[in-house]
């Protein structure tokens, strides 16, 4: 159980680009849940494990918490961890039925993405550039691909030969519901992609000749989302960048900068393969600079 949750918190870090405050909070409320079902589980005989776990347990777990007194926005996070973590599980098919569905919780205030400024990336992209190891090309191209589609962490390490498309200047991804969307990249990017597949994969690839992932690690095997993720750490702190950065801090900044630029927030939208135009709207309330532009230019009475 204990591996499920390392499992998670990992996924909130690389993927959903969670603070390490957040990750704690996190494991100390699953930490919770994890004791609750082991003595639930003890009273009946039984080995606890995710899976026994049902819906009327988990009603009869929230209201142990209530019973604790807890703060409301306290409690909220408690059942939002159980409901994020539930449904985890479930779409890494650990569980079959997710025990928290259609339970209710409060909601608790969203966080706003916190991007990098446009200087601070471009340091960042700069940094692999400072060393010629096959390693460091690899690294140019997918830092500069991560900028440059605003790709979701899971997108990027899911990329094989051919996804990328460096003469036309577009990548192929696939994102959540296995949507398939084509992205359009700025040439730098696409140059450094086709640098790093022609002279350096070959160098990683080793003799695993059968490999279609695009990025690989020092295995020659398909990078994963934690071996990015540390690599972008390194980069970020050799670059002087003291905010954390993380690869949807990436992604982040990539839909800010682009709206600050005058770009459409439906195409934002389109790009990043968001469902619903209220997800791409977070975004709006990092952009002041863009809306007092555009509101310079549009009314009449600013001239």
């Amino acid at each position: 159980m204990r591996e499920d949750i390392n499992s998670f918190l990992n996924y909130l870090v690389v993927e959903k680009g969670f603070s390490k405050n957040t990750e704690e909070a996190y494991r100390n409320d699953l930490s919770q849940l994890e004791a609750f079902i082991a003595e639930e589980a003890s009273k009946k005989g039984e080995i606890p494990s995710w899976s026994s776990f049902d819906r009327q347990e988990m009603l009869s777990y929230m209201l142990n918490l209530k019973e604790k007194r807890y703060a409301s926005t306290t409690l909220a996070r408690k059942v939002a961890a159980a409901k994020s973590f539930f449904k985890f599980l479930t779409d890494e098919h650990k569980v079959q039925q997710n025990p928290t569905e259609n339970i209710a919780s409060l909601k608790v205030g969203r966080a706003l993405p916190k991007p990098i400024s446009v200087a601070q990336a471009r340091r960042l992209l700069e940094e692999p550039a400072k060393q010629t190891t096959p390693e460091a090309k690899r690294d140019k191209a997918m830092l500069e691909l991560l900028y440059a589609s605003g790709m979701r962490v899971s997108e990027l390490v899911a990329l094989n030969l051919g996804d990328v498309d460096t003469s036309g200047g577009y990548v192929r991804c696939f994102g959540k519901g296995h949507k398939e969307r084509m992205i359009p990249i700025y040439p730098r990017a696409a140059e450094c992609v086709d640098t790093y597949i022609k002279e350096a994969r070959p160098q990683i690839l080793q003799n695993k000749s059968n490999e279609k992932a695009l990025f690989l690690n020092v295995r020659g095997e398909r990078l994963t989302r934690q071996g990015l993720w540390q690599i972008l750490k390194g980069y970020a702190r050799d670059a002087n960048i003291e905010t954390e950065v993380t690869p949807h801090t990436l992604r982040h900044s990539f839909a800010t900068h682009m709206l600050n630029g005058g770009a459409d927030l439906r195409m934002v939208q389109e790009l990043l393969g968001h469902a619903n135009i209220s997800t791409t709207q977070v975004y709006t309330h990092l952009t002041s600079e863009h809306v007092r532009r555009t509101y310079d230019k549009s009314h009449p009475r600013a001239k």
